[in-house]
């Protein structure tokens, strides 16, 4: 698989995507049971995720987006860029924010920050990925789809310059 200038080899399937993503919602079902979670989806990497994610929830709750940006073509730039699009008043509610990857864990910390600031009840991450150089914000994280090693991903709703999110399945660059 191509995309851009770059060669990929399938690295996660679909399959084994819709499982992971039911085992996250089955333990997000029980946690929030007795709550009424908001869901806040970061964009754009995770919009995929987000969708099949809140198909399988079955309690009350709520969705919302944000976007913020620290990529450019395949690095972080370590330059978190602000939030956009935070409407909703989030004090006193369960944040649950939903994220595609954790790479370095700079975009998560900013935002856990900005939304305990907020006055957020209490704030969780759902993540479908994790990379290894995350691990000082990794203990922050209770649900996890996939560890994976330190390889540039797209599929799925990541993407190389902007290019791959539509890929149903998830590639890893090729050595």
């Amino acid at each position: 698989m191509v995309v851009k200038d770059k060669a990929f080899e399938k690295y996660i399937s679909s399959e084994e995507l819709a499982e992971k993503t039911r085992e996250i919602a089955v333990r997000l079902n029980a946690d929030y049971k007795e709550k009424r979670p908001l869901f806040i989806a970061i964009l754009n990497g995770s919009f995929m995720f987000a969708a099949d994610l809140m198909k399988e929830i079955n309690i009350e709750s709520e969705i919302s987006f944000v976007k913020v940006a620290s990529y450019e073509e395949m690095e972080s730039t370590g330059n978190v860029k602000q939030l956009i699009g935070l409407n909703e008043n989030i004090f006193n509610k369960d944040v649950v924010i939903i994220e595609d990857i954790i790479d370095t864990g700079r975009t998560i910390v900013k935002i856990l920050e900005e939304f305990k600031s907020l006055g957020a009840n209490s704030v969780e991450v759902v993540t479908l990925l994790q990379k290894p150089k995350s691990n000082e914000v990794g203990d922050q994280l209770k649900y996890v789809g996939f560890e994976i090693p330190d390889k540039f991903v797209v599929g799925y709703g990541l993407d190389y310059d902007g290019l791959g999110r539509n890929l149903k399945d998830i590639y890893q660059l090729k050595d």
